[in-house]
């Protein structure tokens, strides 16, 4: 968001560094997921699971589709830290369940691995 503010030579280098970063980080991430699904395609045809086996083959053919966690803050800018992200999303909802007049809500965290 900087470059658009003051689009300088040094402001352009930071902006591509972080694409170049950005792109790297899911091209590991679609090779991860390629290998992960070659190793279970090689395991359902080996022990002749062929139900897992055509499961496998169909995600082939949809391919590999990123997803990215990033949501804007108050201020517009963009934030990736996930605890942060979750703080965001429980935020805009008991702002939804308050103008719904809903009072008894409890937030639910489920934990995942990062």
């Amino acid at each position: 968001m900087q470059w658009l503010k003051d689009p300088n030579q040094s402001s352009v280098d930071n902006l591509n560094n972080v694409r170049l970063e950005v792109s790297r980080h899911f091209r590991n991430k679609m090779n991860e997921y390629l290998k992960v699904k070659i190793d279970e395609h090689e395991t359902n045809s080996k022990i002749k699971n062929i139900r897992d086996l055509c499961r496998v083959i169909s995600d082939f053919q949809t391919g590999y589709q990123s997803k990215s966690n990033i949501v804007k803050d108050e201020k517009g800018d963009l934030v990736t830290d996930c605890h942060i992200i979750l703080a965001r999303w429980g935020k805009n909802f008991s702002l939804l369940f308050d103008a719904h007049g809903v009072s008894d809500v409890r937030p639910t965290y489920i934990q995942q691995n990062h």
